[in-house]
């Protein structure tokens, strides 16, 4: 007789979970070492982002380093064996938490839950090596990405990195500069299992009678609200914090660079005073609401 241990005792949730997931999202996930494949899985990038002067995001041979030590390469295909997503984590020394540094899905088909499933592939990757978190960066302007890492995953949000990787000359960051929020998701989490579940960590903002206005956008709309708890003064509240992101900050940066660079500058101010005063982000509004606790 034998008996099969769990790296860790979440490792058969996650992988039936991530199963599921890509059954919803009409896929197989898989991890990816095949060296042609990895170049097909550079060119899905190329396709993403476009490419920079230094080339695709993530250059095949440094895909190829990746996989050889043993770090996670998760590729996701349609039944006709189409390539239509990809992700690619590293592990952190210590083997503390996996670190997921890029991760896209094939124009057309963002809405069929692919990027999901493929998450969920990273997250039972990591607990079946005994890993219980992940974490990455992200734009703290694309309230698409944010409701999908803090809502659709349960991550939350305790950091901002100023300028991140300095300016970007992608086709999506267009000359932006590089801010980023660092997700961290505890894959065990209750929260994590329940999302992983096809349950979201869904938040509704507050009647707005019910709130004080912090703040106002570059729109001249309000963009950092209070519900409970007192004062005028961010650093004085003791309630719920509601700050606002742009409804599509790739469009504006075509449409209005200097608009879109307002938005910087005035969601790293909301962000950076709330977590110095104590604050996580860990929800987002269907309507690009951050919703940030003590």
């Amino acid at each position: 007789m034998s008996l099969t241990v769990e790296a860790h005792p979440a490792a058969r949730q996650a992988r039936e979970a991530a199963t599921a997931a890509a059954d919803r999202a009409g896929v197989t996930v898989a991890e990816e070492t095949d060296r042609e494949k990895l170049r097909d899985i550079e060119g899905l990038l190329v396709s993403i982002w476009g490419t920079s002067p230094h080339g695709a995001p993530v250059p095949f041979d440094i895909l190829r380093a990746i996989s050889h030590a043993g770090c996670n390469i998760s590729a996701a295909y349609l039944p006709d064996g189409t390539l239509c997503g990809a992700a690619v984590a590293i592990v952190t020394p210590g083997d503390a938490a996996t670190y997921s540094f890029i991760a896209g899905v094939a124009p057309g088909i963002a809405d069929k839950g692919v990027g999901f499933a493929l998450k969920q592939h990273q997250r039972a990757w990591s607990l079946d090596r005994g890993i219980d978190t992940m974490t990455w960066t992200f734009d703290p302007l694309v309230s698409r990405n944010a409701r999908f890492n803090l809502s659709k995953l349960g991550a939350h949000v305790r950091q901002y990195e100023r300028n991140f990787y300095g300016l970007m000359d992608d086709e999506i960051n267009a000359n932006d500069e590089s801010d980023r929020l660092v997700a961290v998701w505890p894959l065990s989490s209750e929260v994590s299992i329940a999302c992983g579940e096809g349950t979201p960590r869904d938040v509704e903002l507050p009647a707005v009678e019910g709130t004080n206005v912090l703040k106002y956008g570059p729109d001249g709309e309000p963009q950092l609200l209070e519900s409970a708890g007192g004062g005028a003064q961010l650093l004085d509240t003791g309630g719920t914090l509601w700050c606002r992101a742009p409804r599509d900050i790739v469009a504006l940066r075509a449409a209005n660079p200097e608009q879109a660079a307002l938005w910087r500058s005035t969601m790293r101010e909301s962000f950076e005073s709330a977590f110095a005063a104590g604050y996580q982000a860990d929800g987002v509004t269907r309507t690009g609401w951050y919703r940030l606790t003590r």
